[in-house]
């Protein structure tokens, strides 16, 4: 129950705060979901921002085809698995460009007031992993949820508790379980560089 409303806030926060709404886009209505056409000159698809439905199946788009091929291989199996117990797996955000990740700092910095404060939500281009593939947000909060249940099974896990949809692969998860959380990420020893 508390990993729910944990899941459930924090996943209000993300939407709030979203990758692709802080760009300009021309959105594109098609079938059951909406495109978002990367605009000329500005960021977009390319550089990782996803359209609203992008699956972890989404291989045509940068931000899943560039995903660390053993996260993108736990991601499609516990998609398939939460599928079966009725939960969808959207990615909200996976690879960037390290011009994304900037423009993300940029705008977290304007929104929470210093590079400090900001820490603790967007990382630098430099420490991101989802520069270098290795991270992936998911949503809706029912699918953060249901991962937060399931993703050790897989390999996947939560890294921080401020952040119940960001998960990266550890593997020896499968047989010990995820690891401790940070608490955010300026506690992430990763993110000091």
């Amino acid at each position: 129950m508390v990993a729910a409303i944990v899941a459930a806030l924090g996943y209000r926060l993300l939407a709030t705060s979203s990758s692709t709404a802080a760009f300009p886009v021309e959105v594109v209505r098609r079938a059951d979901h909406v495109l978002r056409k990367e605009p000329r000159g500005e960021l977009g698809e390319a550089d990782g921002a996803v359209p609203d439905g992008t699956t972890v199946f989404d291989d045509e788009l940068p931000a899943v085809r560039n995903v660390d091929a053993d996260l993108l291989r736990a991601l499609r199996r516990a998609a398939t698995d939460a599928a079966d117990d009725g939960v969808e797996l959207f990615v909200d955000s996976g690879w960037r460009s390290r011009e994304y990740q900037d423009e993300l700092l940029r705008e977290a910095v304007s929104e929470y007031g210093s590079e400090h404060a900001a820490a603790r939500w967007v990382a630098t281009a430099e420490t991101s992993p989802h520069v270098t593939g290795d991270a992936v947000d998911i949503g809706p909060s029912s699918a953060a949820a249901w991962l937060s249940d399931h993703g050790a099974a897989y390999g996947l896990c939560q890294i921080y508790r401020n952040e119940p949809w960001h998960y990266e692969l550890r593997p020896e998860a499968v047989g010990h379980g995820c690891p401790r959380m940070y608490a955010d990420p300026t506690h992430d020893p990763r993110m000091q560089r």
